[in-house]
Formats: C-alpha cells, structure tokens, sequence
C-alpha cells in the first residue's frame, strides 16, 4: 500500500483485497482473546484530527488504534488553537512535533487531506472531506457485502438518494468498481454531480425499477446541512419517490441487503421496517467499521504479524 489513505482511487484491486483480507485475519485473531487487543503498533501514536462532528467514524478510529496498542490523541477543532485562527498546516506540524505516527482527519474542506499528506512525515487517512470521499467508509461497506454475500465480483450494487454531496457515494462508487461490482446510482436528476457521466456507473431515476435485480440497495442520507438551494419539492415527495419503504423492500431479491452509512433520517430515506430487518446491515457496517480501521493502519504503519 502506499502511505497514506487518501480517496479510494489510492487502492488497486490487489491493495483492497489486502484490506479487507487483513480486517477478516484481524477479526478472527481477536474472536477467541477475552482482552481484544493486539500488540502490533504498541509505540505508535495515532492522532485523530477532526474538524467536523463524528460519532461513528471518530469512536471508531479511535477504538481501532486501541485495539492495535497504539497511543491516541483526540484532537477536536472546538476548544483548540483552532478556534483562535490557527491554520491546518500549523496544527499539522504542531501534532508532527509530539510525534505522530499517523493523522486521521477529517474536514469540511474538499482535499483538506492531500494538504496535510503533503506537510507532513508520518501516514495520513482521510476519514472524510466535505463533499469529496471517505475511503474507509468504503472498505468497511465492500467487507460488509463480502461478509454477507460472499464475494464482491459481478455483485449488483444501487446506491440511492444524495449522491451529489456524499463523499461515501463518491468512494463507494470507485472502491466498488475496482472490485468488480456493478454500481447503479438512482437519484432525482439535481441530487447528481456535475460529470457522474465518467463515472463507472449506470444512472437511473426510478428507484422502483432497478430494485427487483439489486443485490444490494445502499441508501444514503439526505444532507440538508450541506443543502443551500431547494433540490426537491418537499420531504414527503422525495420519500415517496426515493425512500425505501417496507413495499420496497417486498420487491428485492430474497438474498439481497440493505445498507446505509448513517445517521439515518428514519421515515426519510429509509423506513424503520427496512432499518431494522434481518436484510439491514446496519449496525454490521459499524461493528466491522473496526477491523477495516485496525487493517489500514497495521498497513500504513507496518505493524508486527496481526496474528501475534
């Protein structure tokens, strides 16, 4: 691998193979231990800078790098430096200092994480920047179908609803694809970015038509805190048109999985009938979140043998 985590686009298919390989080692070394701990990156320090509100990705980094015995800091921009002016690249170097071994970040910014790759020693993983990606998210959601459905190639995936300020669709839709998936995005015609043409994905906008052939109907949650402008008529109509709901979830295949990356708008983009069925992979996606954290950053940093 190389040394940072930076967008999907960083992992060929050998690489993300690796990862998810590596989480599956991790998880089964751990399974039979009463203390879930490995001593792979014990005199390692891990730093997770986070410019935006996270409980899954952040609690989940941290207890990944726990886990590997690394030492952790926990860097929030409320109630730092930051909110006295001071920029990324001075914190960077700040955190580089104290010596890090690695910085988790993530940032509102769009490329805040090449930025910082690019100032500093030590590993950098994007754990999410503004509207761009989130690789790890990615791997955790390809280990999830994996897990569930045993393989990833020639597997129909749907990605449904905001494509266009989800960095998880953005890192989905190219991780998936180097994996051999088959994505399909359906989403109201102003939900879609601006060159999705070159992606390597079909297009779609009846969500009803593509789902009797899914194998897996990822939903993604309507981001109005990034929305400035009115991108549907209302919630209702976009719940009606795009939210998957109990009759919905009738016309899947009787194999297929539901997904989502949280939180969720509940009644929203996804029923709670659908939340909380045995095809939900939900709460799956969170639990193997920390063996996929724990694989990149024994990867990135070179840890001993994960079976130690």
């Amino acid at each position: 691998m190389k040394r940072h985590l930076l967008e999907a686009a960083d992992l060929d298919r050998d690489d993300a193979t690796l990862v998810l390989d590596t989480a599956a080692q991790i998880e089964s070394a751990l399974a039979g231990r009463e203390v879930k701990k490995l001593p792979t990156l014990r005199g390692r320090t891990v730093v997770n800078l986070f410019y935006e509100d996270s409980t899954r990705t952040r609690i989940s980094f941290e207890l990944a790098a726990k886990r590997l015995s690394a030492d952790v800091i926990n860097f929030s921009a409320k109630g730092s430096s930051v909110s006295k002016g001071e920029s990324l690249k001075d914190t960077a170097l700040t955190l580089e200092a104290m010596g890090s071994d690695a910085i988790v970040v993530r940032h509102g910014a769009s490329g805040a994480p090449h930025r910082l790759a690019q100032w500093v020693q030590g590993s950098v993983v994007n754990a999410g920047d503004g509207t761009h990606e989130h690789p790890t998210q990615a791997l955790l959601d390809a280990y999830t179908i994996r897990q569930r459905l045993g393989r990833l190639d020639g597997i129909r995936v749907v990605v449904v609803g905001d494509v266009l300020h989800s960095r998880v669709a953005r890192s989905n839709v190219w991780l998936l694809a180097t994996l051999g998936a088959e994505v399909t995005l359906v989403a109201p015609p102003t939900l879609l970015p601006v060159g999705v043409g070159s992606w390597p994905v079909q297009v779609g906008y009846d969500l009803d038509a593509v789902l009797p052939k899914a194998d897996v109907v990822m939903m993604l949650r309507v981001q109005a805190e990034r929305m400035n402008a009115s991108f549907f008529p209302s919630a209702r109509e976009y719940s009606r048109r795009y939210g998957l709901d109990g009759r919905r979830m009738g016309a899947l295949p009787d194999d297929a999985i539901v997904m989502h990356p949280g939180p969720m708008n509940r009644g929203m983009e996804i029923a709670a009938v659908v939340a909380d069925s045995a095809r939900s992979t939900i709460v799956d996606q969170v639990g193997n979140g920390v063996s996929v954290r724990m694989a990149v950053l024994y990867l990135l940093l070179g840890g001993a043998s994960a079976s130690e």
